[in-house]
C-alpha cells in the first residue's frame, strides 16, 4: 500500500503532467523564436522604409531649397522649411551655403513615447540625412546643402504595436498546436501508461496475477501491447522462479547446515549444536567436552594417493567418527581434514581422555579405500565447558588451537586446554618478533658438529647447526625456535642466511687448506619457491665454493609434503653436483618405492633407533633394516645420536661407516672444529 504522502508525490510526477509541462515550455519557447524572427524581419523593413522616406521628403523640396540658396534668399529658404516640417517626422532642417553657414534652419524637439527606449535602441532615437544643391541641370555647381534629422518615433511606435501582436499572436499559436499534440499524445501513449500503471501497482510481487495486465484496445500490435507482453512473461517467469525458490529453499538450507561430502553438520551448525547443549547443561549441571581432531599430514594422502580417494577417506572417517560405539556425540566437519565433537556426561578428565585415546585408535585403524590400505594418524585439541569457558565460539577456537599445538608437539596424541597453552601461544608469538630481529641484531650463529668415518675416526664432513643466543632469554633452543620460524615466512630468510654462513666458512676452510665438506639443512618451506637450485648456486658462486663441498638434508616429512617440488628442485641441485641426504630417516612415511625416485646419496639414521640400539629390540630391527636399505640402493648411511662405544660397535658390524654424535664430539664453533680435526688428523696419523 501507498502512503497519501507517497501518491501525491507520484502524482505531481506523472508522465503526462511531465509530458504536458514539457510541450508547453516547448511551444511557448518556439512561439517566441518564431515571432522574434518576424520582429526582425519587420525591423529591417521599417529601418528601410524610414530612410526612403526622408530621402523622398528632400526630393521633394530640392529645388526650392536651390533657388533660395541660389538667390540668398532667407524668406523663401524660411518658406521651404515650413512646407518641410509639415512632415512630423522631421525634426530639424537647414539649408546651408557650401562653406557650410546657415541660410535658413528651423527645428523641434524629439518626440518621446513609453517605447521611446526599444526604438531608440532598435532605429536609433533620430537619423540625420543630407542632398547637394545644385543649380541647372547641364550646370554642375554646388550652392549649397539641404540638411534634416529624422524623428524614428513615429515609425518605431507603429513597429512596436505590430510586434507587441506578432509576438502575443505567435506564442498563443503555436501553444494551442503544442496542446493538440499533447492531447493525441495523452490519448495515444500517456492515458493507456497511467491504465497500465494502476494495473502493475495493484499487481501483489508475492503472488502476481496475470489476468490484471490486459493489452490496452488498441494497441494490440503496436509497442504497448508487446510492452504488456513482456510484463505477462516475467510476471510468468516470476510465478514459475518463485516455485523453484521454494523447493530450493529446502536445500539450501540443508546445505547450509551440513557439509556435502561427508553429510555431517558443518562448522555454524556444530556450533548451533554446542550452544543448544550448552544451554541443556547449564540446566542439568552436566558437564561436556569439545575436541577438535584434525588428521596428520592428510595432505600427503592426497598426493599419494589423489583427491578422489582422499575425499573417499574423509567420508569413511567421518562413518567411524559418527559411529562409536557405548559414547554419546555429536560429530561435525569444520573444514579440510578438521572434524569436530560435543562429548556430553564428561563427569571427569580422565573420561574426556578415555574418549579421545578411543578416538586416536579408531582413526588409527587402517583403512580400505579401493586397493589402497591407508594408515592415518591425529591430533586432537580438547576444551572442557564450563571450565575453560562458555562461549560456544570461544569453546571450539580453544579446541582448534590445542589441536594445532598438539601437532607441532608430534602426531597422534591428544591435549587438554589449560589457561597455560594461552600464555604459550602469546610466548610463541613473542618469540617470532624477536626472532624475526635476530638476525639484524647479530644473534644468530653457526656450529658445526663432525661427522666421522667409524673405521678411522678421521672427520669426513659436518653439520651446520643453527644457534640463537637472545639477549634476555639466552640460548633458545632449536626445537623451539625452528618451528616457529617454519609457521612464517621467516624460515626463508632464516635459511638463506644459514646457506650463506655455511657456505662463507667452507671457503675459510679452504683458505686454510682444510678441505670439509658440510652438510645445511633444508626446510620443507623452502621448496614452496621455485628458485631454490638458483639461489643455493649463486651463494656458492658467490664464494667461489665447489658444488662437491656442499650437502643438503632433507627430512622425510618434508619430502612428503611437497614431494614432486621437492623431487624436481634436488634433481636440478644434483645436476649442479650438489648431493643430498634424507635426514631423521625412519620417522617419516617414505617407502622403498618412493625412494627409489628421490635425487639421494644418503640416508641418516635418526637418533632415535641409534640411542636405544640394543636395548630395545625393534630400534635394532630398524637400524639394520635401515642400513640393509641403504646398501640394497646403493646409498651411503650415516648413524645420528652415536654416544656410546656399543653403539658404534654394532653399526661397524654391521657395515655402517658413518656416525656422528656425541660420542665424537659436540657441535663446535669453526675454531673449535678446526682443532678437533687436526687433532683427529694427528691421531689418525
Amino acid at each position: 500500500m501507498e502512503s497519501p504522502s507517497d501518491s501525491t508525490a507520484w502524482s505531481r510526477n506523472t508522465l503526462s503532467r511531465r509530458l504536458l509541462n514539457r510541450v508547453l515550455t516547448v511551444s511557448f519557447l518556439i512561439g517566441v523564436v518564431v515571432s522574434l524572427i518576424q520582429i526582425i524581419s519587420d525591423a529591417r523593413s521599417v529601418s528601410e522604409t524610414i530612410d526612403k522616406e526622408a530621402l523622398e521628403t528632400l526630393e521633394i523640396v530640392k529645388d526650392a531649397a536651390t533657388q533660395a540658396v541660389y538667390a540668398i534668399d532667407e524668406d523663401l529658404g524660411e518658406q521651404v522649411l515650413e512646407g518641410l516640417f509639415k512632415n512630423s517626422s522631421v525634426r530639424f532642417g537647414a539649408i546651408l551655403h557650401p562653406d557650410e553657414s546657415v541660410l535658413a534652419s528651423r527645428t523641434r524637439p524629439l518626440r518621446k513615447v513609453a517605447w521611446s527606449p526599444i526604438i531608440d535602441f532598435v532605429f536609433g532615437a533620430e537619423r540625420e540625412y543630407a542632398i547637394p544643391l545644385y543649380k541647372g541641370k547641364r550646370e554642375r555647381t554646388r550652392y549649397g546643402d539641404l540638411r534634416i534629422l529624422y524623428d524614428t518615433v513615429r515609425q518605431g511606435s507603429a513597429f512596436m504595436e505590430r510586434s507587441i501582436l506578432v509576438l502575443v499572436s505567435g506564442i498563443i499559436r503555436a501553444m494551442a498546436l503544442g496542446l493538440i499534440l499533447y492531447m493525441v499524445s495523452h490519448y495515444l501513449v500517456t492515458r493507456p501508461i497511467q491504465h497500465l500503471t494502476r494495473l502493475l501497482q495493484r499487481i501483489d510481487p508475492a503472488r502476481p496475477d496475470l489476468s490484471l495486465m490486459r493489452i490496452p484496445k488498441g494497441h494490440e500490435h503496436d509497442e504497448l501491447g508487446v510492452w504488456v507482453k513482456g510484463i505477462r512473461n516475467l510476471l510468468s517467469a516470476i510465478i514459475e522462479h518463485q516455485q523453484h525458490r521454494k523447493e530450493a529453499e529446502s536445500r539450501i538450507i540443508k546445505l547450509s547446515q551440513y557439509d556435502p561430502l561427508t553429510g555431517l553438520p558443518n562448522r555454524s551448525f556444530f556450533r548451533a549444536q554446542v550452544e543448544e547443549a550448552i544451554r541443556n547443561s547449564g540446566k542439568s549441571g552436566q558437564r561436556l567436552a569439545i575436541f577438535c581432531v584434525g588428521i596428520d599430514d592428510f595432505k600427503n594422502v592426497n598426493e599419494q594417493y589423489g583427491y578422489s580417494v582422499g575425499d573417499r577417506l574423509l567420508q569413511a572417517l567421518a562413518e567411524r567418527l559418527s559411529t562409536l560405539p557405548d559414547i554419546p556425540v555429536n560429530v561435525a566437519r569444520l573444514g579440510g581434514d578438521q572434524f569436530a565433537l560435543i562429548v556430553f556426561n564428561t563427569h571427569s578428565n580422565f573420561k574426556a581422555a578415555t574418549v579421545a585415546d578411543r578416538i586416536l585408535k579408531t582413526v588409527g585403524k587402517t583403512f580400505l579405500i579401493d586397493t589402497h590400505a591407508i594408515g592415518l594418524t591425529a591430533s586432537i585439541g580438547m576444551t572442557l565447558y564450563p571450565e575453560d569457558g562458555e562461549d560456544a565460539e570461544r569453546l571450539i577456537q580453544k579446541a582448534e588451537q590445542t589441536m594445532m599445538l598438539a601437532k607441532s608437539r608430534g602426531h597422534n596424541q591428544y591435549q587438554f586446554y589449560v589457561a597455560s597453552i594461552d600464555a604459550e601461544i602469546r610466548e610463541r608469538r613473542k618469540l617470532q618478533e624477536d626472532l624475526r630481529n635476530a638476525i639484524m641484531n647479530d644473534q644468530l650463529f653457526v656450529v658445526y658438529q663432525p661427522q666421522v668415518d667409524l673405521r678411522s675416526r678421521e672427520v669426513v664432513g659436518a653439520e651446520a647447526l643453527l644457534r640463537w643466543r637472545h639477549d634476555v632469554r639466552g640460548l633458545v633452543p632449536p626445537d623451539v625456535f625452528i618451528p616457529i620460524a617454519e609457521s612464517s615466512d621467516l624460515i626463508h630468510e632464516i635459511g638463506d642466511w644459514v646457506l650463506d654462513a655455511a657456505v662463507r666458512q667452507i671457503a675459510l676452510w679452504r683458505e686454510k687448506g682444510i678441505a670439509l665438506k658440510v652438510a645445511v639443512n633444508l626446510s620443507a618451506q623452502q621448496f614452496s619457491k621455485g628458485d631454490l637450485p638458483q639461489r643455493i648456486v649463486r651463494c656458492l658462486t658467490r664464494h667461489s665454493v665447489p658444488p662437491e663441498m656442499l650437502e643438503l638434508e632433507v627430512t622425510e616429512t618434508s619430502f612428503m609434503r611437497n614431494l614432486q617440488e621437492t623431487v624436481n628442485a634436488l634433481s636440478a641441485l644434483r645436476g649442479y653436483g650438489i648431493e643430498t641426504a634424507v635426514d631423521d630417516f625412519g620417522t617419516g612415511y617414505a617407502s622403498l618405492s618412493y625412494l627409489k625416485k628421490l635425487p639421494v646419496a644418503k640416508i641418516k639414521i635418526d637418533k632415535q633407533f641409534v640411542q636405544d640400539l640394543l636395548d630395545d629390540p625393534d630400534d635394532t630391527q630398524i637400524v639394520l633394516a635401515i642400513i640393509q636399505l641403504g646398501k640394497s640402493l646403493g646409498l651411503k648411511v650415516i648413524a645420528e645420536g652415536v654416544e656410546t662405544t656399543r653403539q658404534e660397535k654394532y653399526l661397524l658390524d654391521h657395515q655402517c661407516v658413518f656416525g656422528q654424535g656425541y660420542l665424537f664430539s659436540k657441535p663446535l664453533s669453526p675454531e673449535e672444529l678446526e682443532r678437533y680435526i687436526q687433532k683427529s688428523s694427528s691421531h689418525v696419523t
